[in-house]
């Protein structure tokens, strides 16, 4: 029963990963840079089983592409002489389906705990009865 918690205590960490770099990832979906600078790099929380079969972890955040995508805007004060900046390169509809999977999953994870430690206590309960 111990494993139950575990696996699921695990997928509620990789899940809690990915909604805070989906967030983070909204949260900068509008920040500007210069030409000369990077732009706000997309987060990606890449995740790998456990070798013992009991979990999952993140293995590595990965970032996406620091160049962006070019806007015209001349009026904005970070414009370079031909009145270009710089946008992350991120999907905002990608970015709400990711934030709903993360979420469902996380979700899902907590009532595996919830469930396992409901069953662990009526176990014990059963044992003080007898």
């Amino acid at each position: 029963m111990f494993n139950i918690i575990d696996t699921a205590a695990s997928g509620v960490s990789v899940h809690r990963k990915w909604l805070d770099a989906v967030s983070d990832n909204m949260a900068n979906i509008n920040n500007v840079a210069s030409t000369t600078g990077n732009a706000f790099q997309e987060r990606f929380v890449v995740a790998k089983e456990l070798p013992t079969h009991n979990g999952t972890v993140v293995s590595q955040v990965l970032s996406g592409d620091k160049t962006g995508r070019m806007v015209y805007e001349p009026t904005h004060p970070l414009a370079d002489a031909g009145g270009y900046v710089r946008y992350p390169d991120i999907d905002l509809s990608e970015q709400m389906g990711y934030l709903i999977m993360a979420q469902r999953g996380y979700q899902a994870n907590i009532a595996a705990v919830e469930r396992a430690t409901s069953a662990y206590q009526a176990a014990l309960n059963l044992g003080k009865n007898a």
